[in-house]
Order: structure tokens, then sequence, then C-alpha cells
């Protein structure tokens, strides 16, 4: 990504976290991670966020989702002996996000992957959340998650986050950003 988009994007992120009333530091604002997944293609597949700490034993971040943005399947495996995964706690603050976990597959999804990228989504039980429900996920969960026709921003609480070691079913993805 050009850094001037990465701006760009920021500026309208930060639009989001204003209108939820979310107050973030000038270090806060300046460190929104933008991340398109090496996909270029950002306002289909993407996530914007600002982590506020992650230390050995927590993780806290706000996470941006514009309008059917999708954040691609994944999960946080084991590492070594000590880490057995991320455990997660997704917890809806503005918006909807229909995130998507193994189980059976539910009948009438409220979302969809994205055209083109549709083999690269291979869990389909569905758990919709609205402001203010929160999900929690086991570490090594295979899931995915896209928000509703406002966009949505999504509070985590996790153990320990190691973004350069999720595994995604898509093989293209980069999920530390390139900024060019």
């Amino acid at each position: 990504m050009k850094k001037d988009d990465i701006e760009n994007l920021r500026e309208e992120v930060l639009v989001y976290f204003d209108k939820a009333q979310i107050k973030l530091t000038q270090q806060e604002k300046a460190n929104i991670e933008i991340a398109d997944f090496g996909l270029g293609d950002i306002r289909r597949v993407g996530l914007q966020s600002v982590v506020y700490i992650n230390t050995e034993r927590c993780c806290a971040k706000e996470m941006v989702l514009f309008p059917h943005q999708t954040c691609p399947e994944h999960c946080h495996p084991p590492i070594g002996k000590e880490y057995q995964g991320k455990e997660e706690t997704f917890r809806v603050r503005m918006g909807s996000c229909f995130l998507y976990v193994e189980g059976e597959r539910s009948q009438n999804p409220g979302a969809q992957p994205p055209k083109g990228y549709e083999g690269t989504y291979t869990v389909f039980h569905e758990i919709e959340l609205h402001e203010g429900e929160q999900y929690t996920l086991t570490p090594n969960t295979k899931h995915w998650f896209q928000a509703g026709a406002k966009g949505a921003i999504v509070s985590e609480f996790s153990t320990h986050c190691y973004d350069e070691y999720d595994i995604f079913t898509d093989e293209k993805i980069n999920r530390i950003p390139v900024i060019s």
C-alpha cells in the first residue's frame, strides 16, 4: 500500500472512532494499522486496528471494519510448548459483525465471502453480533468476520497477540502490511 493511501484510510478510521465516542491518544492515532493483507483490495478484504496493549499475558485492541469489509479466514496456532494459541473475545461497540467459526453451516447467512475469494473460506457457522454483544474464540479456532452495512467497531480482548504467526486459509495473504 502507498503511504498516502494509508494516511487517508487512517483519517476515515478516525471518523468511526469519533462517531462511537472512543477517544484515542495522538500516539494511538498515529499507530492505527491499516492491513490489506497484501491483496490490494482493502475495501473488501482488510482490517484497521489500534492496539492499546500487548503484553506477555494479554492484548486489547479496537478493530474498525468498513461496510461489508471482511477480515479473512485464519486461526491463531500454538507456538512452541508455552503458547497454546490466542484466545480472543470480540465485543461489538458500534455497528454489526458477522463472525464465522467452525461448526454446523448456518442457513441463510448474513454475509458471504467477498467475490473472487470464495474458495479461501471454509467455515460457515455464523454468530451475528450487534452492539454490546460478544463472543469468545478458543485458541486455534478457524474464523473470519465481516462488518454489516454500516461498518463496525469491534473490541478484541485476548491473550498475547502474535499476528506474524497467524495462519490464513488464503496462501496469498501477507499479514504484515507492506508500505511503499
